[in-house]
């Protein structure tokens, strides 16, 4: 027997809207998040009505239309989003929370609120998220434009935007002002590192992916249930046309759908007050909550300290090793969130046990901060089919700023605290490398990315100065640069960086 206070997730509910489907009707990101709190509810096999208002806390992620303080929702919104879903399933909590931007937020939230069950500080807890960027992308430009606008109001802890820990002035004038660049400049430290030709990179890139495009083919859920091979991954054309480099756009997360998970929380106590049966009873063994150093401060841009430091702490927590594990949930937004946890841990990048188990942000679907709520949902899926086996799901946010893990099982444990503070304060005291912001001289590329998502091609590069050996960024049009980091390999090659008045420029040495 176990502490009556001991958090379990009792219902996991997914929902997905496809435009390519009959019946698409655009939904707003509360309607999203509202299918899938029912099938949640529906999912605990116990009285749907008495569950709902046995709720007392509604953890929301932040959608994408809401999350900047500089544009308002294309097509309005909630102005209490957790309220607006807890009305429509006749739920009235006592607290509503908004957590910030971050993909790793999935994992987060649902750790905060089994650690807040644990202290007897709630009973029931529902974390949900969802996007409705296709609804967003099929109205765009449109007369018959839907209004989602909803005054609701009441309660509502609203925790930030948080956009602020990904990026600054700094990098955003230097271009890294959307993630597939960001991402671009990670994997390309990361090849880099290896001495990977950029063709043998991007095999391995189309090499990891396709098996994630299997598992999505196969999920009702999917946004896109199609299988790719290789080849297709690996080949430019028009439809899979270059984003950023190294990415073709097959490669990048799919945050244009209409998709939306929930998690379901309870005390152990609770579940046996609402009849909730144990055989749907999940119970979160292990789990880690880390971040990152700012990106130009990390003394090695091709791997992630605290995604390499939270998996080993999630199992540890937990008791296990990783050959214990059953099941995955890696974050896959691109490439570089899989590679460096298998480079941190050990874990093969073909481990026949498989990396998803929803199929992956560029197959499955990329609900912003919420994707990590599918992966989760599939993985108490799948414990409850596998008694006794556990699954882990790892959840990335920023610019592989924030990472959190869970390890998942049926066999009943009691709560137990992980290390995540001292362990933060280990990766804070990391050696930090020194950052120029406004370079001149002689320099090198130490990694890069090439933006052709921009109206003129511009290569974006995080660079060394031969004088100190200081970090800069700088941005370039030069055709014969260009030229390199489009058609050949810049690692490594001598520039010329000046700086300018808001933006540095850099040329060939």
């Amino acid at each position: 027997m176990v502490d009556p206070r001991t958090p379990v997730i009792v219902g996991v509910g997914q929902f997905t809207e496809r435009i390519d489907l009959p019946g698409y009707r655009g939904m707003s990101s509360v309607e999203l998040a509202t299918e899938a709190a029912r099938a949640a509810l529906a999912d605990t096999g116990a009285d749907v009505t008495a569950v709902a208002e046995a709720i007392e806390v509604f953890a929301a992620l932040r959608q994408f239309e809401i999350s900047t303080p500089f544009s308002a929702a294309p097509l309005g919104c909630s102005d209490n989003y957790p309220r607006s879903v807890a009305a429509r399933i006749g739920a009235d909590p006592a607290r509503a929370v908004l957590e910030p931007l971050g993909g790793s937020g999935s994992q987060k939230v649902v750790t905060e609120f089994s650690a807040a069950i644990a202290a007897g500080d709630a009973e029931v807890v529902l974390v949900f998220g969802s996007e409705n960027g296709s609804t967003l992308r099929h109205f765009a430009g449109r007369d018959d434009k839907p209004d989602h606008s909803e005054q609701i109001g009441g309660q509502l802890e609203d925790r930030g935007y948080g956009f602020e820990q990904y990026m600054d002035e700094y990098t955003a004038t230097h271009g890294l002002t959307g993630a597939p660049v960001q991402y671009g400049l990670l994997d390309n430290a990361r090849r880099a590192g290896l001495g990977a030709t950029v063709a043998d990179y991007r095999t391995a890139m189309a090499e990891l992916f396709a098996p994630f495009s299997k598992v999505a083919a196969k999920n009702p859920f999917s946004s896109s249930p199609v299988e790719r091979s290789v080849d297709e991954l690996v080949t430019v054309t028009p439809e899979n046309r270059m984003i950023c480099d190294p990415y073709p756009r097959l490669m990048v997360a799919r945050d244009q759908v209409n998709q939306g998970a929930a998690v379901l929380i309870m005390s152990v106590a609770a579940a046996r007050r609402l009849a909730v049966p144990e055989q749907n009873w999940v119970y979160l063994h292990g789990h880690a909550d880390l971040v990152e150093q700012p990106l130009l401060d990390r003394e090695q841009l091709g791997t992630s300290v605290s995604a390499e430091y939270a998996v080993a702490e999630a199992l540890r927590v937990a008791g296990i090793g990783l050959d214990d594990v059953s099941t995955f949930d890696l974050y896959s937004c691109f490439p570089f969130p899989v590679f460096t946890v298998c480079d941190t841990t050990g874990l093969a990048t073909d481990d026949p046990r498989g990396l998803t188990l929803t199929g992956g942000l560029p197959f499955f679907g990329g609900p912003g901060n919420s994707y990590s709520l599918h992966g989760i949902a599939e993985t108490v899926l799948s414990m409850r089919d596998n008694p006794g086996r556990f699954g882990l799901v790892g959840a990335n946010g920023g610019v592989m700023s924030k990472y959190s893990v869970g390890v998942y099982s049926t066999q009943p444990v009691e709560w137990a605290a992980d290390r995540s503070r001292e362990l933060q304060a280990q990766i804070n005291e990391r050696p930090r490398i020194a950052v120029t912001r406004h370079p001149e001289g002689r320099g090198s590329i130490e990694t890069y990315s090439v933006r052709y998502d921009w109206p003129e091609v511009t290569g974006v590069i995080i660079g060394r100065l031969d004088a100190d050996g200081s970090r800069f960024m700088a941005l370039t049009t030069d055709e014969d640069l260009l030229a390199l980091m489009t058609d050949g390999d810049p690692l490594g090659a001598a520039i010329i960086v000046t700086p300018g008045e808001q933006k540095n420029h850099a040329r060939p040495a």
